[in-house]
């Protein structure tokens, strides 16, 4: 499996039959260029225009807005409702976490997550092996919070994503933490940007590892 990081909350996962794309987002909102891309599958953790813009992904994708459980192309995927906010969405709305099977590796994509999960719902969702964390805080959870949920799910790999990046329109998401705040919740002071993360199933260790990522061309 591969998994690239295509910028804010967006990655591709690419598995030996599928390619799928996580919100994708508007270019004019978020200052950051959307790669040309193809995809089987299109998931959009809710409709804010820097996560949901399924019509930039070419080919003919299955688009899962919904919660739910799914299937194509050897990919098994599962939809958790969750909320943008602390106010069972009264703010924000809700948000959908999805969890991707596929090669003996499952991950999570949390979107926008703005509460960390209750027991009930992590006993839901079940084993994760990677781990895609909002960590900018004030749209979603911020640094602290994601500790947290790292440290109640107890993935093999953790990748932050929707903070603040000097690219992106900082009128828009100038309040949100960046990625060092985060690292240095673990004691990260400096940490290279991976291109692409390459992961087979036998790779995954018990001891949690942080893997920031570079956004792909």
């Amino acid at each position: 499996m591969q998994v690239k990081y295509l910028g804010h909350a967006s990655f591709l996962i690419k598995t030996k039959d599928a390619r799928v794309v996580t919100d994708p987002y508007d270019p004019k909102m978020t200052g950051l260029k959307f790669p040309k891309i193809e995809a089987d599958v299109v998931t959009i953790s809710h409709h804010h225009a820097d996560h949901d813009k399924a019509d930039l992904v070419s080919g003919t994708p299955l688009t899962l807005d919904w919660p739910g459980e799914y299937e194509k192309s050897g990919v098994r995927i599962f939809g958790f409702k969750s909320f943008h906010d602390r106010s069972q969405g009264s703010e924000r709305g809700e948000n959908i976490l999805f969890k991707f099977e596929a090669e003996n590796i499952s991950l999570l994509h949390c979107g926008d997550m703005g509460v960390v999960p209750n027991q009930e719902l992590l006993d839901e969702i079940g084993d994760i092996d990677i781990l895609m964390v909002p960590v900018g805080g004030f749209y979603t959870i911020g640094p602290e919070d994601a500790v947290e949920v790292v440290k109640k799910i107890e993935p093999s790999i953790v990748i932050p994503m929707h903070y603040n990046d000097p690219a992106l329109d900082q009128k828009t998401f100038g309040k949100l933490s960046t990625l060092a705040d985060f690292l240095k919740k673990f004691g990260i002071e400096k940490a290279e940007l991976a291109d692409q993360l390459t992961i087979k199933n036998e790779e995954l260790g018990e001891e949690i590892k942080i893997v920031p990522m570079k956004k792909a061309v």
